[in-house]
């Protein structure tokens, strides 16, 4: 379906040029994911597409609109002000995904690309959206864990550390829109804290390192899931800022911000260069035999740029 404003990539730049501004210089028809189609062995989903800026437009509002991450779309478009991107600017959106290397079952969050797959389905495409993520020191764990309860209308019992930073809130917060839980939780197994994935009543919180440990998403995410979603439903949370999948031959990475650079983005809107660790080892071991097809300066450049979606890197 096509939206207004918005056209798939279709492997050439098409609306307003940027020039060397698309993703730090690499040109889209030299390695962006091409097609809206899957993957034979659905192992990218989604395709990158572009939007058109309307007048009121900020870098929130086309994140909601389009389901993705604020700090995905910030790393995806270097150079563009998140609150006055320019009316007629034309913007990527980081709509297409490598999976993460997790059992393809139940719920799987990527804590570092800010995203949540459930896989409804054997066999089956997963539903992803972005999430909400625990700020420095107050981080998800990371392992298996279940789906203990779900709850609509959930009632907030404020945690102590929390009150102790905010020693004005209440112990109890009671349904409704002052709660930050939003309208449905799912609670997780998970000891040593009470870790849940639920909705908000900050909808600019999803995509951003905010949280206490729980995993935020937009209001009308949750409620989607929330009906999906069933107790004892596994949940698998990885850490992988880098990805690598093959699609029709090539192979394609796919690298994120670190956290330290996800806040940077936060508070300049823009980040350092800090090379992802063992990229091009990952990419040497997904090569397998077709190892010398690999472009190592585009690889190179992918895991300095981190701007979140898929780049071919063989050649």
């Amino acid at each position: 379906m096509m939206v207004k404003g918005v056209s798939p990539s279709s492997g050439t730049w098409s609306g307003k040029a940027w020039g060397s501004a698309v993703v730090g210089g690499l040109a889209l028809a030299a390695g962006l994911l091409p097609t809206p189609a899957v993957c034979a062995d659905h192992n990218i989903i989604g395709a990158v597409s572009t939007y058109v800026v309307e007048h009121d437009d900020t870098l929130l509002d086309v994140a909601r609109r389009f389901d993705v991450g604020f700090v995905a779309l910030v790393a995806a478009n270097p150079g563009v002000d998140p609150w006055l991107p320019g009316e007629g600017l034309t913007v990527l959106l980081p709509t297409a995904h490598i999976l993460p290397d997790a059992p393809r079952r139940g719920l799987v969050i990527n804590l570092t690309e800010m995203r949540l797959y459930y896989y409804r389905q054997p066999g089956m495409d997963p539903e992803t959206h972005p999430v909400g993520i625990g700020s420095e020191g107050k981080d998800t764990p990371l392992g298996t864990t279940n789906i203990v309860r779900k709850q609509a209308n959930p009632t907030w019992y404020v945690p102590a550390s929390i009150r102790a930073e905010k020693p004005e809130l209440p112990a109890v917060m009671p349904p409704g829109p002052d709660n930050p839980m939003g309208l449905y939780a799912l609670y997780l197994g998970f000891t040593g804290g009470s870790f849940r994935i639920h909705g908000t009543n900050q909808p600019f919180a999803v995509g951003r390192r905010v949280t206490h440990g729980c995993m935020r998403l937009y209001p009308e995410d949750i409620e989607d899931l929330f009906r999906k979603v069933e107790p004892g439903t596994s949940a698998t949370f990885v850490d992988q800022p880098v990805k690598v999948a093959w699609q029709d031959g090539e192979l394609y990475m796919e690298a994120h911000p670190s956290k330290a650079q996800a806040d940077q983005l936060e508070q300049e809107h823009h980040m350092s260069d800090e090379p992802a660790e063992g990229a091009l080892e990952l990419a040497i071991k997904a090569a397998g035999d077709a190892k010398d097809r690999l472009d190592i300066p585009t690889i190179e450049r992918v895991s300095i740029e981190r701007r979140g979606y898929p780049i071919r890197i063989t050649q």
